[in-house]
């Protein structure tokens, strides 16, 4: 059986809670509904999405662990000793070099090179059986509900990371994107977009706070760098070719990057809580913080990696940002007022 379809209905309802949330920062404001999202809440969930990841960074290392560790020297030495555009695009340096050196010490998977060498140049981005539309023509109702209540949980965790890492973004730029143009069209986009995506089989969009770190080490803000970046990715997604090189990169190189991206999502999320000035010595604050740490690590870790409530399936890190969310609502002594201060509203500072 195809689960990808299935997968991405989940997907879709997963983006539907973005929908759900734009719609309450457009009739209630930013200052009421983040009350509920205080750094306390956000800084410690987005630290857990960094060390879950983090997990199937080392498991893609395992494969080649030379190659890994060269991948993560090319990255380290460029950015910090490299100059001018050496320095601008690390990751990007890290993954071809150790890709071509993989490729020297004949360290590719032969299926793979020679899949590459016979993908067409040119060819559609999408496969029908991946799809939405390939469930109308036979669907197991029980498995389509059980993918919903697998996956629209997830949003909690990410709508969370969202919320911090657009923050940031405002941060870096020294433009108040929360207030213009407002959580309300961000989130709007990111669940279109999601929804979108999943509709034609390819996987959710969500924000990445390394991509606030390179805003910060380029300099570079203006917009029309990224819509160039979306119409070469369109023109690239109707080349088999370019999508099966992609499908050639070595495991350890993908793992070796990504030990460093997923590290920083959550150096993201310490920064978040550190630049805040988070009061520990409160006892609500530690209680939050502990006992989202140890729900989404400690569930996702586990035998079960989820919580069963019913026929509803929640992840480790949807109970924990579902708790952190609750605890901070009911517990007394937040303080925390969204338009107070500068620091409070940009959640975490990346100027450099």
């Amino acid at each position: 059986m195809n689960w990808i379809p299935y997968a991405c209905v989940g997907v879709m309802a997963a983006g539907m809670i973005y929908l759900l949330l734009a719609a309450l920062f457009k009739a209630f404001g930013a200052q009421k509904v983040m009350r509920f999202f205080p750094p306390i809440v956000t800084g410690p969930i987005i630290i857990c999405i960094g060390m879950t990841l983090a997990n199937s960074a080392i498991n893609n290392c395992a494969a080649n662990w030379w190659i890994a560790i060269l991948a993560v020297a090319i990255v380290v030495v460029c950015n910090i000793w490299g100059k001018g555009m050496i320095k601008i695009i690390p990751i990007l340096l890290g993954v071809v070099g150790s890709y071509v050196v993989a490729a020297i010490f004949g360290q590719l998977d032969p299926v793979k090179v020679q899949e590459l060498r016979d993908a067409a140049w040119i060819g559609l981005p999408v496969h029908f059986g991946d799809t939405v539309f390939s469930l109308f023509k036979g669907c197991d109702g029980g498995l389509l509900v059980s993918s919903i209540a697998i996956m629209m949980p997830i949003a909690l965790a990410t709508v969370i990371e969202h919320i911090g890492d657009m923050c940031a973004i405002s941060s870096t730029v020294g433009e108040n994107y929360v207030a213009d143009p407002g959580l309300h069209r961000t989130l709007l986009g990111d669940g279109s977009a999601t929804i979108l995506a999943a509709l034609f089989g390819a996987p959710a969009n969500t924000t990445y706070g390394e991509n606030t770190g390179v805003l910060a080490l380029t300099k570079v803000y203006d917009p029309k760098v990224i819509r160039i970046a979306a119409v070469l990715a369109i023109i690239f997604a109707f080349c088999p070719k370019f999508e099966a090189l992609i499908a050639c990169m070595p495991t350890a190189t993908i793992g070796g990057v990504s030990m460093i991206l997923y590290g920083m999502i959550s150096a993201v999320g310490v920064r978040n809580v550190v630049e805040n000035q988070v009061d520990f010595s409160k006892s609500r604050n530690v209680i939050i913080a502990a006992l989202e740490m140890s729900l989404a690590l400690g569930i996702t870790f586990s035998s079960a990696s989820a919580i069963k409530l019913g026929s509803v399936s929640l992840s480790g890190l949807a109970v924990g940002a579902l708790v952190g969310i609750i605890l901070n609502a009911v517990l007394p002594g937040n303080d925390y007022v969204f338009g107070k201060n500068e620091v409070g509203d940009e959640s975490v500072n990346f100027k450099v």
